[in-house]
């Protein structure tokens, strides 16, 4: 990512209602006490910390690879497939990504010329290609993505099944918030 951070102070405080509401035209928090509220935007500063590590973790990936975001998307499944040992189609790859055959031509094409893929003849469907991830991209994703991922089972392993279930049911929750529409949902609360 880039290397301007900014102020985590103010960053924080963006997350505060009673900063950027204190007329609680939006958020409703005067019935919580200043503990609770504090506790709500750690929860939020959590949430935001979560995103950003995130979001780097993937820029190093890609870019230690030279790839783009939807480059690694593809790897990463070709990957899955591999370890299910399920053959790839291009078409298989296309309705993951959501991408146009044309679009995943290209994208193989980037792939095999920088050695990540092997495009051969399908083994049953005369008219079909299967893709597989060579073995040396096969290990730099394992090593990168898989080693992480194996870092985040334990931390959720840590857990218990009380704590990972309330942690489910607030991610669902705070996913949701991404398809809501708030005038809709204040209209409805008015009405």
């Amino acid at each position: 990512m880039g290397s301007h951070k900014p102020d985590q102070g103010v960053a924080n405080a963006m997350l505060d209602p009673r900063v950027i509401d204190p007329r609680q035209e939006l958020v409703d928090y005067g019935d919580l006490s200043d503990e609770e509220i504090a506790q709500i935007v750690r929860v939020l500063i959590a949430v935001r910390r979560w995103r950003e590590a995130e979001q780097e973790v993937r820029f190093r990936s890609r870019t230690d690879m030279k790839l783009g975001e939807t480059d690694m998307a593809a790897l990463r499944y070709l990957v899955a497939l591999k370890n299910q040992a399920t053959i790839a189609t291009p078409k298989m790859l296309a309705d993951h990504l959501g991408i146009s055959t044309a679009s995943t031509t290209k994208l193989l094409d980037r792939l095999a010329v920088a050695g990540h893929i092997e495009r051969s003849p399908h083994p049953t469907d005369r008219r079909a290609l299967m893709i597989k991830i060579t073995q040396q991209t096969h290990e730099q994703v394992r090593e990168s993505v898989g080693r992480l991922h194996a870092y985040r089972w334990k931390v959720a392993a840590e857990m218990s099944p009380r704590e990972r279930e309330t942690v489910i049911r607030f991610l669902d929750r705070l996913s949701e918030t991404q398809t809501q529409d708030p005038d809709r949902d204040r209209d409805r609360a008015a009405g």
